[in-house]
């Protein structure tokens, strides 16, 4: 091999490196995990976390494993080629897995060509039925508590409803089942919750986008709704919830917050709508949620009663 050949393969391992601490950095912020935690869980420093994903470190294959298996996605995510993969990827490989084996045949033959799915297929969201999505401490429960009391609809905490269903806290249950087994337990609720009947208004988890299978599930059963705010409204009010632990180094967990902001906002913004609740009163955002919630249930399906506040 001639030298110029040598260093385009050298440049090129060299971006890979790069890619996959991109590509680490970017799950473990979809997942919530600082570096510290992920440290902990995977058994891998904290030092060689933090070259890996400045793309300094060339770990071997087993550490990777462990880091794959801490954040609970399969190793191939982590080392496969983006250009490679359709985005989609996650989901249809999750899919598969679950499907029999005559549908699997069928999905076999629309993906060669042999025959095409009908058009028109998907299934209808029921308009009373809203689902909110976002970070811890964008105001997820409390506008939707708020609303559902105004609107005579039930509120649903999906948390509250894994801590029912497991016969856990939310900090027990990550401890005993990990964070894959945390994510299998809130898709079996979520489907649960999505089999009852009538309307209802549903608080998630901020790191439910990062399940393809669960975020798929609420965008195709629920009008979703985005609600965000800027990373400082998000830290002080998770500090007036009494979580403490930002206080302990105020920096550093202000970038890690924006880490898993920036990784999980492609996924928040497929939501159907957004409202933003940076600097602004819960009554003004009640309004805002109320008048979206009505204007929707208007124009898709007149005969549902929203009772919109005027």
């Amino acid at each position: 091999m001639t030298q110029g050949n040598g260093k385009l393969r050298d440049d090129h391992d060299q971006d890979f490196l790069v890619e996959l601490g991109q590509r680490v950095r970017r799950m473990r912020g979809l997942r919530g995990m600082s570096r510290r935690v992920l440290a902990e869980t995977s058994g891998v420093s904290e030092r060689y976390i933090a070259q890996l994903e400045t793309g300094h470190g060339n770990l071997s294959v087993t550490l990777l494993r462990h880091i794959a298996a801490a954040i609970g996605t399969p190793l191939e995510d982590l080392v496969a080629e983006a250009e490679r993969q359709p985005a989609e990827w996650p989901l249809f490989r999750e899919l598969l897995s679950r499907a029999s084996p005559p549908a699997r045949q069928a999905a076999k033959a629309v993906l060669s060509g042999e025959h095409f799915a009908a058009p028109g297929g998907g299934r209808a969201i029921a308009v009373d039925r809203v689902a909110l999505i976002g970070l811890r401490g964008a105001g997820k429960s409390t506008l939707g508590r708020r609303a559902a009391e105004t609107l005579g609809w039930p509120f649903v905490e999906l948390n509250k409803e894994i801590e029912r269903e497991s016969g856990f806290s939310m900090t027990e249950v990550f401890s005993l089942y990990g964070q894959d087994g945390y994510r299998r337990l809130e898709q079996t609720c979520l489907r649960t919750i999505t089999e009852r009947t009538g309307p209802m208004i549903l608080a998630t988890g901020g790191g439910i986008v990062s399940d393809p299978m669960s975020l798929e599930l609420l965008l195709t059963s629920f009008f979703t709704v985005w609600v965000k705010a800027s990373p400082a409204e998000h830290m002080n009010r998770v500090r007036q919830q009494g979580d403490l632990r930002p206080m302990s180094n105020e920096s550093a967990a202000m970038a890690e917050l924006v880490t898993i902001l920036s990784s999980r906002e492609p996924l928040y913004a497929r939501a159907r709508t957004t409202i933003d609740t940076s600097g602004r009163s819960i009554d003004a955002c009640l309004q805002d949620l109320l008048h979206t919630i009505g204007s929707y249930c208007a124009a898709a399906c007149p005969y549902i009663s929203c009772n919109r506040a005027p």
